[in-house]
């Protein structure tokens, strides 16, 4: 490993952080922007040791499809909870739903528990021990396997192509 790569585990992440403290304080002083490298380069350093690796993004366009979709569904997805719970028919069919996970990576499994999270009428609740089930628990469930299908094709499925696993 090069000297400059142990100095800089997450060269992103110092970047960030240097940008970040530059506009805090609203400043581009020569103290301001020492104090800020030297924080950007020893944060990163220090915490480097309690990282776990993880996969890095193989499509990057992907991504941006995927985030896409998702801002699609969580608008429609308030508009659905808001005529649920304020309509008149207020029979809503709770459920928890065990959801087997194809993932196998943390990172993935992460962004898959908050993207189903992020999407308003279903909210992650618990991972199993061996990372090979997501307990989600829904505001209306007509059709389990339904839901299971559409979280596999709308997340889980991009989400394993993005960091290929």
């Amino acid at each position: 490993m090069s000297l400059l790569r142990r100095l800089l585990p997450r060269p992103l992440l110092s970047l960030l952080l240097w940008a970040t403290w530059l506009l805090l304080n609203n400043s581009l002083a020569p103290g301001h922007l020492l104090l800020g490298f030297i924080l950007a380069v020893a944060v990163p350093f220090s915490a480097a040791m309690f990282w776990n690796p993880q996969p890095s993004l193989k499509r990057p366009l992907l991504m941006a499809r995927f985030v896409l979709i998702l801002l699609y569904d969580i608008v429609v997805a308030n508009f659905e909870v808001a005529r649920k719970v304020l309509g008149r028919q207020r029979a809503l069919r709770p459920a928890f739903i065990e959801y087997p996970l194809d993932l196998r990576q943390d990172f993935p499994i992460v962004l898959l528990a908050g993207t189903i999270s992020l999407t308003p009428g279903t909210v992650s609740a618990q991972i199993s021990a061996d990372r090979r089930t997501l307990l989600i628990h829904s505001l209306d469930v007509e059709d389990t396997h339904a839901l299971v299908t559409t979280i596999k094709n709308r997340y889980e499925t991009p989400l394993r192509e993005m960091f290929e696993c």
